[in-house]
């Protein structure tokens, strides 16, 4: 078969169920491959930033990689972005580049859209994907393809896959998956066996679930997990939504100083902290309350489980989830399970000027009539009003923080899982990326999107509120909706965003843009304490004499 057919044909294979992208001349041999094989459908979007969010978004919520196809130079480069953030994130994307062809690399001219070099371009990708290749022989093209995807899979992490455009024709063998490699069974026991230990000699346990929970597609084992051992569960903030869908008794999310109290308690007492797939970033601890000792704290993550000193190179999460299970009996009597705190609700429908907290509550209110829908959110106050919304699944880009994410990564998650997501997006990100909901008539989707409107970056302002660089114009976002295809709508009190989160869960078909008018330098609580926090623990203290 041809290449390109080959390729196809592999990606679905380990998992890929579409392909986002934007063509280009490098690409259009690549374009036409995916088109006429029918192997993935393939969606186009406006502008590569956005191809890979929504891959990404994809991968995170089907737990299998997603695809980003572009052209070279002027495409791929528009990515970086997207795909450093999914790198830092952990989300199994891969990217997939036409390029120039053997003729045209050996002309001794530059081609457009070259930067230094014609390899500049891999070597960038090289920094932010966890393995590369570079299809340029026939012969040797399926072992590379299925040696990237295995790596995509077994790490969690973007790949690179590059595609002269002469090849994408060039006859090849089929893609035979690479075989999963050999655990060392004795050494994976003995981590399962000392986790046991140190978790039964430890006064006050605790378990905290992170990111790699999900890539790995550990939700319903994890929280069987947590059932035989009957410890407090947290999600870390990165980790938010993780086990909604399992039945497992979530206490909260882990956000230090600035979050629930009964949470923090739990994990910064704790003298047995079990960490299972969390990344030890600033977002996820920087403003605990008291530094966690991570020398009493169990470890499991990137393959790896470190327990104080003591280091097993070679466990990766879902075998040591499974080894745990093996040595854990089902337990007799359930222990009662602390309480996580109640979402808030019943939202007043008066003439009060609107505040992030009022949009959570409104959300609470329609999923209790309506179901949970899964949240797509962006960055900044959006992200700390989620933490006030009902458990469910969300996907956000709360470590690596980049703007824009909110938008193209609900057109991701309808393209790849059919449910129709709610999108929560500040005025800033919507500037971004808010033109791909352009997308969404031809392909089909009808998302919900709430813009919080304070014609500012107001995480930045809460910062720096002296500075007149966070101030935005005043845009008309509702207006914009009918003409990209969907329905818009602008509210700045209670009453009328209930009406029109009822007037758009009602209607199907059009995307429904809801623009909630917010005064300036209003904030959600949790985005106030966490601002304190952080001032609280940065600044330094006053010299004594």
């Amino acid at each position: 078969m041809q290449l390109g057919e080959a390729l196809t044909r592999a990606l679905a294979a380990h998992g890929a169920t579409e392909i986002f992208g934007i063509p280009g001349d490098f690409a259009l041999p690549l374009f036409k491959s995916f088109e006429d094989s029918g192997i993935l459908p393939l969606y186009t979007l406006s502008h590569e930033p956005a191809v890979g969010f929504a891959a990404d978004a994809s991968a995170r919520m089907r737990c299998r990689p997603g695809v980003a196809a572009v052209t070279y130079g002027a495409g791929a480069l528009n990515m970086v972005n997207p795909i450093a953030g999914a790198y830092a994130e952990k989300s199994p994307v891969v990217v997939i580049s036409g390029a120039p062809g053997a003729r045209e690399r050996g002309s001794g001219l530059s081609l457009h859209h070259q930067g230094r070099t014609l390899d500049s371009q891999l070597h960038v990708f090289a920094e932010i994907t966890c393995d590369q290749a570079q299809l340029t022989d026939a012969a040797t093209a399926p072992r590379a393809i299925a040696r990237v995807l295995a790596n995509c899979i077994r790490h969690s992490q973007p790949v690179y896959i590059e595609v002269p455009r002469d090849m994408v024709s060039a006859e090849c063998g089929a893609v035979a998956r690479e075989p999963e490699p050999p655990l060392d069974r004795e050494a994976l026991a003995a981590c399962a066996d000392e986790i046991l230990a140190r978790l039964a000699a430890a006064k006050s346990p605790a378990l905290m679930v992170g990111v790699e929970v999900r890539r790995y597609a550990l939700e319903a084992r994890v929280a069987e997990l947590a059932r035989r051992l009957q410890l407090p569960v947290v999600t870390s903030f990165m980790g938010r939504g993780l086990l909604s869908d399992s039945g497992a008794p979530v206490l909260g999310t882990y956000l230090g100083a600035a979050g629930a109290p009964a949470v923090t308690r739990v994990v910064e007492e704790s003298d047995g902290l079990l960490l299972l797939g969390v990344i030890l970033s600033d977002t996820n601890f920087g403003v605990s309350e008291k530094k966690i000792d991570l020398r009493r704290a169990i470890h499991a993550f990137d393959g790896r489980v470190t327990l104080g000193y003591h280091v097993y190179p070679d466990a990766p999460l879902a075998a040591l989830v499974d080894a745990l299970l093996e040595r854990l009996p089902q337990p007799t009597a359930a222990k009662p399970a602390a309480a996580p705190a109640p979402a808030p609700r019943r939202l007043a429908q008066d003439a009060q000027t609107l505040e992030p907290l009022d949009i959570a509550v409104a959300i609470n209110d329609l999923m209790a009539a309506h179901g949970r829908m899964p949240i797509a959110s962006d960055v900044g106050d959006c992200l700390f009003t989620a933490l006030d919304i009902e458990h469910t699944a969300l996907v956000a880009p709360g470590y690596y923080a980049t703007m824009g994410f909110g938008i193209p990564a609900a057109l991701g998650l309808q393209a790849a899982t059919g449910q129709r997501p709610l999108v929560l997006v500040g005025d800033g990100a919507f500037q971004m990326t808010g033109m791909e909901l352009g997308n969404c008539q031809r392909h089909g989707w009808d998302p919900i999107v709430i813009v919080f409107n304070n014609a500012s970056w107001e995480m930045l302002r809460a910062f720096q509120p002296e500075s007149r660089f966070n101030d935005l114009g005043h845009w008309n976002y509702a207006a914009l909706a009918r003409a990209l295809g969907g329905d818009g709508v602008r509210v700045a009190t209670r009453r009328s965003l209930a009406a029109a989160l009822a007037q758009a869960v009602a209607t199907r078909g059009r995307f429904q843009l809801i623009e909630a008018m917010l005064p300036a330098g209003v904030r959600s609580p949790t985005l106030t304490r966490f601002v304190e926090s952080v001032r609280r623990l940065t600044t330094p203290e006053p010299a004594t004499t």
